[in-house]
């Protein structure tokens, strides 16, 4: 899950610096990675090789480059996404360099005279003909099954589907032919020139029999797939099931962007969602998204498309929670009958904080006043009395700063958040200042690191992901020294304990491998236990053995994927390195001490007055220059000269502990629930309202009272 400790608004920057002299080589290294470059060199240099070999009749060069340029082809395929698409654009796509080789194959047994060559070119195009038939067939079958509705966790068993093939794993792995068949070819080949026999010739029409089968199975599946339920049958045993739910509040959630890595947002919520009094239901729009969710007893739907997320029976919900700003959230919008709430996803002192896009929505739900302040920034956009202060549910999970800490060495969560999607909206420090961070605290051996970046992460930037990867680079070379204070018996022991109990996780919470997503939802059921409890005791027993001392012996971390969780890590750090993020926001809760990069060396009041998540911060220039006074000032014992600052920033920003951040949710919840329905009673719904010029409504006899009234001389 984690890599293991032995392997393991201030002005903006830009991300991609325009003095760089780096030379065209090192730039492609760093964009696309140093294997596919090699991969792709090596991968043309023996295409050449074949050719030359086929011609000038050397069958030891031939078989020598078609055998690397087989494996750096299948390698490109698996691996080498940038360069596979590359080659396709310049019309080099992996059917014809599959048929490339089997012709100069071919080529170089008519070259020879080999015995059978008949028989063998006729094996190689029925092959090659069989083998093109996989990807339409593999097509036709994903796209009758890939229909825009999912569902967990209500019954549709209602639903005739056939179950999606064990191959569609192939498929979903970039596979849509039968890798080994063609060994098989060449083989053959090879045998005969080297004067084995032309029995070898059965080797070839073996290959040919498996890809004919793998063909005939195919068609099979294509042909079941034939009568797959449109959307709206499998939305109406949908609307059949959420009558019975009836859900009252809905989360709703599309991405911004393409990917998977914002579902972060939604999963931060589901505990809340699942506390609340009030019957709820998770909306997402992308399918890839539900790959990404964690385990819920929550009713999940997905809904593609717009026209088909209209047809949702959703006659009794009038609380719809949003925790991102995306396009698609216009589509549920325009549902009068329901209050519509903007809840976020963490609060920080960006820009994003305080959008004033956000005044489409009926309420605007805020950590505390600190949220509410922020928003004074679109003062003119944003009304007041919809903002409505609520805590933070998600941070009971974060445990309070000890009343003074543990002589010892001192753990420092590094935790940068990414490059966003402008230069404008660029507050990562790992560009301007990363390297220097981990270099000041690696100087200390009386320091182990936790290093945790923002899931997005250089997606944007490849400079950003460049220097992520020396980051990461820096901290497994410095595990290396340290590994000596590790059992190696006690580590193997507890890795085996950590896989047993991740296994026993995703079991649990996860979904079976087989099948694919309208499978899924035929099979989906409700869900009949909460599984939640379970999971939580599991990554207990599972956070107790990876911070176990005796397991860490002081190493680094690189934290990258669900545990340990972000809140883990507060946990379990004694400082926290951080930009302007919501990751902040949050480590308020613990009232530890804290670092607040500023790389642009602004003055230290200002930059606090304009940040005051940065209030009770301790700050560090892009020359990190304060960083070692900083780290001396904290693993000294005696007491913090800004705790009591952090104790008020934790009640500004997050509000106060008592009624807890959940009740306070809760209650908005209801509130908000209460002034829906008295709007729109149960079995009421919006109705349009005639609007049309006087003499339009008039003519329609809609208001006949003004035929007499006069024209306003004005308009006259």
């Amino acid at each position: 899950m984690s890599d293991r400790p032995a392997g393991s608004g201030s002005a903006q920057h830009t991300v991609d610096s325009p003095g760089d002299e780096r030379s065209t080589l090192t730039r492609l290294i760093d964009r696309y990675g140093r294997l596919p470059l090699v991969t792709s060199v090596v991968f043309g240099v023996s295409a050449v090789l074949l050719a030359v070999a086929a011609i000038s009749d050397n069958p030891t060069l031939f078989f020598a480059a078609w055998a690397v340029n087989y494996v750096t082809d299948w390698h490109l395929r698996l691996r080498g996404r940038v360069a596979n698409a590359v080659l396709r654009r310049f019309g080099f796509g992996d059917r014809l360099r599959e048929f490339n080789r089997l012709m100069l194959l071919v080529l170089l047994a008519v070259v020879n005279e080999m015995s059978g060559v008949t028989v063998f070119a006729l094996l190689v195009t029925v092959y090659f003909s069989a083998n093109g038939s996989h990807a339409p067939l593999i097509g036709y079958r994903n796209k009758r099954r890939n229909v825009p509705v999912a569902v967990l966790n209500m019954d549709m068993s209602e639903l005739k589907v056939p179950a999606a093939p064990n191959s569609a794993k192939w498929r979903q792995r970039g596979l849509t032919r039968v890798p080994g068949p063609e060994i098989l070819l060449a083989a053959a080949a090879a045998a005969v020139l080297a004067g084995f026999g032309v029995g070898w010739l059965a080797l070839a029409g073996l290959a040919t029999l498996v890809t004919l089968v793998a063909a005939a199975q195919l068609a099979l599946y294509a042909r079941q797939n034939r009568r797959i339920p449109e959307a709206p049958e499998i939305i109406e045993v949908l609307n059949r099931r959420l009558a019975e739910y009836r859900p009252e509040v809905a989360l709703y959630f599309t991405f911004a962007a393409t990917g998977q890595d914002f579902m972060y947002q939604v999963n931060m919520w589901i505990d809340t969602l699942e506390k609340l009094d009030r019957r709820a239901i998770i909306i997402l729009r992308e399918t890839a998204a539900m790959t990404q969710l964690d385990r819920t007893r929550l009713p999940v739907v997905c809904m593609r498309k717009a026209d088909d997320l209209a047809l949702l029976d959703l006659s009794d919900l009038r609380v719809v929670l949003y925790p991102g700003n995306a396009g698609k959230n216009v589509h549920m919008l325009q549902k009068a009958e329901a209050k519509h709430v903007f809840i976020g996803h963490g609060d920080s002192d960006k820009l994003a904080s305080s959008n004033r896009v956000s005044r489409v929505f009926d309420e605007i739900w805020v950590a505390g006043q600190g949220g509410r302040d922020r928003y004074q920034r679109v003062r003119h956009a944003i009304d007041p009395d919809s903002l409505v202060s609520v805590g933070r549910p998600q941070l009971s999970e974060v445990l309070p700063a000890p009343a003074e800490r543990t002589p010892g060495p001192l753990t420092v969560l590094y935790g940068p958040t990414w490059e966003g999607w402008t230069d404008e909206a660029c507050h990562t420090s790992l560009l301007p200042m990363g390297e220097r961070i981990i270099g000041g605290l690696l100087a200390r051996d009386d320091i182990r690191v936790i290093y945790k970046p923002h899931p997005l992460t250089g997606k944007r930037s490849p400079e950003v992901e460049r220097i992520d990867a020396q980051v990461r680079r820096l901290l497994h070379r410095d595990n290396e020294r340290r590994a000596a204070r590790r059992d190696p018996e006690h580590v193997a022991a507890t890795d085996r304990r950590l896989a047993e109990i991740e296994g026993r996780i995703a079991e649990i919470s996860g979904r079976s491998e087989d099948g694919d997503w309208l499978q899924w939802t035929r099979d989906a059921r409700w869900e009949s236990r909460d599984v939640r409890a379970e999971i939580a005791e599991l990554r207990t027993r599972w956070s107790e053995l990876f911070w176990d001392e005796a397991y860490q012996g002081g190493c680094h971390l690189v934290v990258t994927d669900r545990l340990p969780s972000l809140y883990d890590c507060f946990n379990h750090a004694d400082l926290l390195i951080s930009d302007m993020s919501s990751v902040i926001s949050d480590f308020v809760a613990s009232c530890k001490p804290y670092v607040v990069t500023n790389a642009h060396d602004e003055d230290a009041e200002q930059y606090r007055l304009l940040n005051p998540t940065a209030g009770a911060a301790y700050l560090l220039g892009s020359d990190c220059a304060e960083l070692d006074d900083i780290l001396g000032t904290v693993a000294a014992t005696a007491d913090d000269p800004l705790a009591q600052h952090r104790v008020e920033l934790k009640r500004y920003l997050l509000g106060p502990d008592e009624p807890s951040a959940m009740t306070q949710f809760n209650t908005a919840v209801e509130s908000l629930h209460a002034r829906a329905l008295h709007a729109y009673p149960l079995g009421t719904a919006a109705e349009p309202v005639p609007a049309a010029p006087a003499y339009s409504r008039q003519a329609t006899g809609l208001i006949p009272r003004q035929a007499t009234e006069r024209v306003p001389e004005t308009l006259a």
